[in-house]
């Protein structure tokens, strides 16, 4: 089968939206399929096309940036091409360009698939109310065309304005998540390198510096924790530097973050290689999910964090309360309530609980390998409908 990929940013630019399609692409590309993913060249020092992991990846030019979005004056052009080659169209939203590849896709009789990651909240202000609805439009139109959308959970899709008006469309599938297996001998080096005496408590993050993050909801319950863990570490794995939209967002809470930085109580552990990530979960105590708003749907580190039997708190929202939930490992707390977030550190810290047990049964349910033969199920089932 030929399967085309659709979505803005691409490896190397990193976010939940990205890794889920680079898993979904790779586990699709093993299982014997020809798969291509359509995306921008956001940067003009990557190479127009390659194969990474055996999949293809196409790019763009960009003509200009704006806010989060581009513009790509040759898009449609290369777009039309590439529908007409393809089995299978699986775009990824929200985004401005999957409407065209719907309506392309509806044309060609191609059965066509949409995985809806998250709402769509731009920061404040006229021009960003703008682009707010311009996407949304460019989403409705590609929820219209498209055959099935999938949603992460149906707890976020019924508490979704987006997800909830296509009922009738709807898939729930469950996110692919893997951890590469790493040696014990790996995870001590990275303990003797971060916390070489072993027994700080360490809380962590695991995302980019993001407004929709929360980090300040970390930051600010870092005091209370400190008063009952003197020794705690506070460590943040991700991108932090730079990230696009976000340079505000970043500056003001850098002097909370160099205060703590000047006590040595955080740390910023940069985007970390998926080898290295898998060295950084088991060293934790905690992963934090402090998210603010809808555009955090489910949150995929907290999956990664279970797999190695570190417990999570995390924030009350639709979708991303559903791990700690349905797995049984951590707490969830009121949205942007850093004492509520404090309490619970404390709560996890005194329980000493080992969730080792369960780390088997987590690595099956969201193996990409599993999601990927539903995906192939979902497009077989689109087509006997469409012939």
């Amino acid at each position: 089968m030929k399967i085309l990929i659709e979505l803005t940013y691409y490896r190397p630019h990193t976010s939940g939206l990205t890794i889920y399609a680079e898993r979904l692409a790779t586990a699709l590309a093993k299982r014997g399929h020809q798969v291509t993913v359509l995306t921008s060249q956001y940067d003009k020092t990557l190479p127009r096309e390659e194969m990474m992991d055996g999949v293809r990846v196409v790019r763009v030019p960009v003509l200009l940036r704006i806010s989060k979005g581009v513009i790509m004056p040759s898009f449609g052009r290369i777009a039309t091409r590439m529908v007409k080659e393809t089995d299978v169209l699986q775009l990824h939203l929200p985004q401005f360009d999957a409407a065209g590849l719907a309506v392309r896709g509806r044309r060609h009789k191609k059965p066509t698939v949409i995985t809806y990651h998250c709402d769509l909240l731009m920061p404040k202000g006229i021009f960003n109310w703008f682009v707010n609805q311009v996407v949304h439009v460019m989403n409705r139109i590609a929820a219209f065309y498209t055959h099935r959308i999938v949603a992460y959970t149906q707890d976020y899709a019924d508490h979704s304005p987006y997800l909830s008006s296509y009922k009738q469309k709807l898939e729930v599938i469950n996110p692919p998540v893997v951890m590469p297996e790493i040696k014990a001998e790996a995870i001590e080096r990275f303990r003797q390198e971060h916390n070489p005496h072993g027994n700080h408590p360490v809380i962590g993050m695991a995302a980019r510096f993001a407004t929709e993050k929360g980090v300040e909801v970390l930051l600010n319950a870092a005091d209370e924790i400190l008063r009952s863990y003197p020794d705690a570490e506070f460590w943040f794995a991700g991108p932090y530097e730079n990230i696009i939209g976000e340079q505000q967002y970043f500056e003001r809470l850098r002097p909370k973050i160099e205060s703590l930085q000047k006590d040595g109580k955080w740390k910023f552990m940069g985007l970390l290689s998926p080898e290295v990530i898998a060295a950084f979960y088991p060293n934790l105590d905690i992963l934090t999910i402090p998210s603010l708003n809808s555009t955090e749907s489910f949150g995929l580190v907290q999956i990664e964090a279970m797999m190695n039997g570190v417990p999570v708190i995390s924030a009350n929202l639709p979708g991303v309360r559903q791990p700690v939930r349905r797995h049984e490992m951590g707490r969830v707390i009121p949205i942007g309530d850093s004492h509520a977030l404090a309490q619970a550190v404390k709560e996890i810290m005194a329980e000493k609980k080992t969730y080792g047990d369960r780390k088997v049964g987590i690595r099956e349910t969201y193996a990409p390998d599993t999601i990927a033969q539903k995906y192939e199920d979902l497009f077989a089932r689109i087509q006997t409908e469409i012939q």
